[in-house]
């Protein structure tokens, strides 16, 4: 499995992008894709906004966009490459905050929600969020344990 991590506006000092590799890595033996490619991007609400308002026609900042490769007409050509998780560092470092939680963690649960995404999941219910939830929920945890056993 291949993941590539590009950082802009220094949005890596924030957050390891070795660390979110290895979660990324994780994540996708979780999810039994041993082959598969993924790109992140570790950027700023400046930058996130432009790509959402360029791509999603939405004029503000979020905190995760997904990229798939492999949906419409052409997704047959992308191979093994899934697609691109782009993580507001900014947003996630608030999000962090509101929930209690380090920004590291919060940036593997957005990694694990835009990854899903990736792979053909979706919220637009209220099964399908829950669904997603626990989904992303079982990939955080993954990520932070590894490949160790449960107790």
């Amino acid at each position: 499995m291949k993941v590539d991590i590009l950082t802009q506006s220094g949005a890596g000092r924030r957050v390891r992008p070795s660390e979110l590799q290895i979660a990324a890595q994780r994540m996708l033996r979780a999810l039994k894709l041993p082959r598969a490619e993924l790109s992140i991007l570790l950027c700023t609400d400046t930058e996130i906004h432009a790509l959402n308002k360029n791509f999603r026609h939405k004029n503000k900042p979020t905190d995760v966009l997904a990229f798939a490769n492999r949906e419409g007409e052409d997704g047959h050509l992308a191979g093994d490459h899934l697609g691109d998780v782009v993580i507001s560092v900014e947003t996630a470092a608030r999000q962090a905050k509101e929930h209690g939680v380090l920004l590291k963690t919060e940036a593997i649960t957005l990694l694990a929600h835009g990854l899903l995404h990736l792979c053909g999941w979706d919220h637009r219910t209220d099964e399908e969020d829950s669904l997603m939830r626990a989904e992303t929920d079982r990939l955080v945890l993954h990520a932070i344990r590894g490949d160790r056993k449960r107790p």
